[in-house]
């Protein structure tokens, strides 16, 4: 179950915090709406990879498109994995 808290909670942040954990942010609202979200360094470290691994992956998949794509058989040879 997500915790949502308005900002203004933050007054007393060692409540805010108490219910964080892995897998598991605070939600924070102003006026009634979603503004910010307090995560476990653990998972906002594991987003940024997972951020990191999608742009690379974006970046091959768009040369591939354009400089065209390499059979498995050579990848293999290339990498003498046959």
């Amino acid at each position: 179950m997500p915790s949502i808290k308005p900002v203004s909670d933050l007054r007393n942040y060692t409540e805010v915090l108490r219910g964080l954990a892995v897998g598991n942010p605070v939600f924070l609202t102003k006026n009634g709406r979603g503004k910010y979200v307090i995560l476990e360094m653990e998972d906002y470290e594991k987003t940024q990879a997972s951020i990191r691994l999608m742009s690379e992956l974006a970046k091959g998949k768009k040369a591939g498109d354009e400089k065209g794509w390499e059979s498995i058989e050579s990848v293999e040879a290339a990498l003498g994995i046959q």
